[in-house]
């Protein structure tokens, strides 16, 4: 009786959990085709709001902005995460606790300090603020979870296998490329991918570091919201929604053909 008690109320918990996270994004959904201007009542259904969505350039400029930006600061971060999850697997170095401190502090500080500070620093070096400063910002938040989650793939690592190899006549660079590579693989695509939706969704560190005339989605969107203009909003978010599906989807794909 007491077992099935607890299943039930289990059962009952994750499902109010479930209505309370996606009832809302739902709602969204739906009203995303509502023909009216307030977003509380329903006037119809429509799809004008989705055919102003991409005649609307400063929607679709802000959406390129974003892709580039997001791109750009996946590859950077990837790179520069594996070469760092390397150059942090050497247990001979004296500093590696020092700098493995220093890598976990971005991810307890807060975006609006690490917003303004970045803000500050361009300002100080009198980098006129743009895309290349939104870039540079990005890079920096999204490295520390690169380098953690490629560096987790290595530990445990068995270096016997290198010695093994290096009997057989293998050098350091096929090593790396028939060994090491090979289990670092699910780890440096699930950072890429964490790294991509980290850069796409940020709004704060963005805000403060983008300047006039440049607008990724999120501070688009925030702007759009204060002027009064949800209803494209609402479509635009209902695409990016099925956007994040499709990511998700063929991560998944990734992640299980490499495993």
């Amino acid at each position: 009786m007491k077992n099935k008690f607890g299943k039930f109320t289990g059962l009952t918990t994750f499902t109010l959990v479930l209505v309370f996270l996606y009832i809302p994004i739902l709602l969204l959904i739906i009203y995303s085709f509502n023909n009216s201007r307030i977003i509380s009542t329903w006037r119809g259904f429509t799809f004008k709001y989705y055919i102003e969505l991409f005649q609307n350039r400063e929607i679709l400029l802000a959406f390129r902005n974003t892709m580039i930006i997001g791109c750009l600061t996946t590859i950077i971060s990837t790179l520069l995460g594996i070469v760092s999850a390397l150059a942090l697997e050497n247990k001979r170095f004296k500093g590696i606790k020092f700098f493995s401190g220093l890598i976990f502090l971005p991810l307890v500080m807060p975006d609006i300090l690490l917003g303004i500070s970045l803000a500050l620093f361009f300002s100080f070096l009198k980098i006129e603020m743009g895309m290349l400063t939104v870039l540079i910002a990005h890079i920096s938040f999204c490295l520390s979870y690169t380098i953690i989650v490629i560096q987790s793939r290595l530990e445990g690592f068995d270096y016997s296998l290198e010695e093994a190899a290096m009997d057989l006549g293998a050098n350091k660079w096929q090593i790396f490329y028939k060994i090491k590579f090979p289990l670092m693989l699910p780890g440096i695509v699930a950072a890429a991918l964490l790294s991509f939706t980290l850069s796409i969704d940020d709004f704060v560190i963005t805000f403060f570091t983008s300047g006039r005339g440049f607008n990724t989605l999120p501070v688009y969107v925030e702007g759009a919201i204060r002027r009064g203009t949800i209803t494209t909003i609402n479509a635009l978010s209902t695409l990016m929604i099925v956007f994040t599906i499709f990511l998700a989807v063929v991560s998944r794909r990734i992640r299980k053909y490499i495993l």
